[in-house]
Parts: C-alpha cells; sequence; structure tokens
C-alpha cells in the first residue's frame, strides 16, 4: 500500500511539472507573438508616417509656390479694372485659401496620431483641393 501511494504521489508530482513546463512554454509563445505583433505594427506605421510627412512637405512646397503665383498675378489684377476678372481672382484666392485648410486638416490629423488611413484621406482632399486652386489659377490667367 506504500508503494503504490509513492507510485502515485511520483505520477502527480511529473504530471504537474510537465504541465508546469508546457505552461510556461506557452506563455512566452504568447508573449513572444505579442510582442512580435506590436513591433512589426509599430515599423508598418511608423513607415506609412514617414510617407505622410512627405507628403505633407511636398503639400506645403506646392502651397507656397501656388501662393507666390497668386501674389504676382494679384499687381496685374489690381491694375486691371475688368471686374469680371477681379471677381475670378476672389474665387481663385478662395481656392488657395481652402487648400491651405485642407493642408492644415492633414497636419492636425497627423499631430492627434489619427489611423494612417484618415491621414491618407486627407492628403488625398488636400491634394484635389490643391489641384482645384491651379485650374482657378490657369483659368484666371487665361482671362487676362
Amino acid at each position: 500500500m506504500k508503494r503504490s501511494r509513492l507510485n502515485l504521489f511520483k505520477a502527480t508530482s511529473m504530471t504537474i511539472s510537465v504541465l508546469g513546463v508546457v505552461l510556461i512554454i506557452v506563455t512566452v509563445g504568447i508573449i513572444f507573438y505579442i510582442g512580435f505583433q506590436s513591433l512589426s505594427s509599430f515599423i508598418s506605421y511608423d513607415a506609412s508616417s514617414g510617407s505622410s510627412y512627405d507628403k505633407l512637405s511636398a503639400l506645403k512646397s506646392e502651397y507656397t509656390t501656388l501662393k507666390g503665383q497668386f501674389d504676382n498675378i494679384k499687381i496685374e489684377v489690381d491694375k486691371n479694372n475688368n471686374k469680371n476678372i477681379k471677381i475670378a481672382y476672389v474665387n481663385a484666392e478662395l481656392e488657395l485659401i481652402k487648400a491651405q485648410s485642407a493642408i492644415t486638416d492633414v497636419e492636425s490629423a497627423m499631430s492627434a496620431n489619427e489611423s494612417p488611413q484618415e491621414i491618407q484621406n486627407r492628403i488625398n482632399a488636400a491634394q484635389v483641393q490643391m489641384q482645384k486652386a491651379k485650374t482657378s489659377l490657369s483659368d484666371l490667367r487665361s482671362m487676362m
């Protein structure tokens, strides 16, 4: 009887030891998986964020160039006494202001750590608005 209790004790303690080792291995595996997933998502977010900053920089540069062109044409519009040209200039300048607002929206989304998809949507909207401002400027030039 003593031997059977001893054998039962040995079997039980061996089972508990094996289960403990298995649980430790599973726990380490889960921690490794979670760490790997978070690291890979951080790297991909960082990469998409970098390209977003590049696009934002390009938009700002494009805006600065366009703003300079608007400032140059304003002198010509002021010299011209044609009311239609002045109205067209005001409308074109409004498109430029909308482009600046769209660029500011992109900056605020990036500073608020919005999702990469939301930032990309705002970048696309800013690019569309910038194109509208360019088109309105070329229409104004064709009127002059």
